[in-house]
């Protein structure tokens, strides 16, 4: 069996200052798990695993940027209609393949921005736009067929795209065309696509959203399918301050500093069982 994985799962820009705070913070205690030998990464968790996995900047470092004006984001907004739209369709839907495809047809049909324009936004967002040497996996759906896809650095595409299209938020932004097809983002099979860490010993799993819905399971049911495989598994999810620091807007770029504070704090109340796992 492999041995560390870290799963880094959506959540919007709150998600992205979230996780980057309980890394900074778990480094801090002494459980640094920057070093994982697999690191996957959905949607918020696709910017986190491949500025982490850079080489590029340390985690003080990363979290520093949490902190600082968010200029050159663009705002997003999850509406109640939206909202309403994702529902009808998760209960209309039998697997997470049928949601995807139904949730596809929404991207493609809306009117989300220019793509060109919401690229060099995580492209500024990244700090490195080649792979890393380390394994990262980030996951996006194809719009069209409702199916997740990993890319990583033998897929051929540019990391930049890849996580473009894991972030392609249906409805918010364009969806994003690779190869000739569209895609969208990757938490839209799961919140944090648990299952490709199967195979590893050690798994360490950030959600910044805890739970699924109809067809998609969620990160605590596919914890507990590794631990089932025999893979020593621990989730984080936000705790209650850190769901208040998130608020309603976690589009909203305000709200990435409040976020990855609390991210911080919270850390400290982690580093036992995450040690205990990571540590073997």
């Amino acid at each position: 069996m492999a041995e560390t994985a870290l799963v880094l799962g959506a959540g919007g820009l709150t998600g992205v200052g979230w996780e980057i705070g309980v890394l900074h913070g778990l480094a801090e205690a002494g459980v640094d798990l920057s070093d994982a030998d697999l690191v996957v990464g959905s949607s918020a968790g696709s910017v986190v695993g491949a500025q982490l996995t850079s080489g590029k900047l340390t985690l003080p470092e990363l979290y520093e940027r949490q902190l600082a004006d968010p200029a050159g984001e663009i705002p997003g907004q999850l509406g109640a209609g939206l909202v309403l739209k994702y529902a009808r369709a998760v209960l209309g839907s039998r697997t997470p393949e049928a949601y995807g495809r139904k949730l596809g047809a929404l991207a493609v049909a809306a009117d989300a921005g220019d793509e060109a324009a919401r690229r060099e936004v995580i492209a500024r967002r990244l700090v490195s736009h080649s792979w890393p040497e380390r394994r990262l996996l980030v996951t996006a759906v194809d719009a069209g067929t409702g199916e997740l896809r990993a890319f990583d650095a033998a897929s051929g595409v540019p990391v930049v795209d890849a996580v473009a299209a894991s972030c392609a938020v249906p409805g918010v932004w364009p969806a994003v065309t690779i190869e000739g097809r569209k895609w969208i983002d990757g938490g839209i099979h799961s919140c944090a696509n648990v299952h490709l860490a199967s195979g590893y010993a050690r798994v360490v799993i950030l959600a910044p959203q805890p739970a699924g819905g109809g067809p998609l399971p969620s990160p605590r049911r596919q914890a507990e399918r590794l631990e089932a495989e025999g893979a020593r598994v621990t989730l984080i999810t936000p705790d209650a301050a850190a769901r208040r620091a998130f608020g309603r807007r976690t589009l909203d770029p305000t709200r990435r500093a409040p976020a990855a504070r609390a991210g911080l704090a919270q850390a400290g109340a982690c580093v036992e069982s995450v040690g205990r796992v990571w540590r073997g």
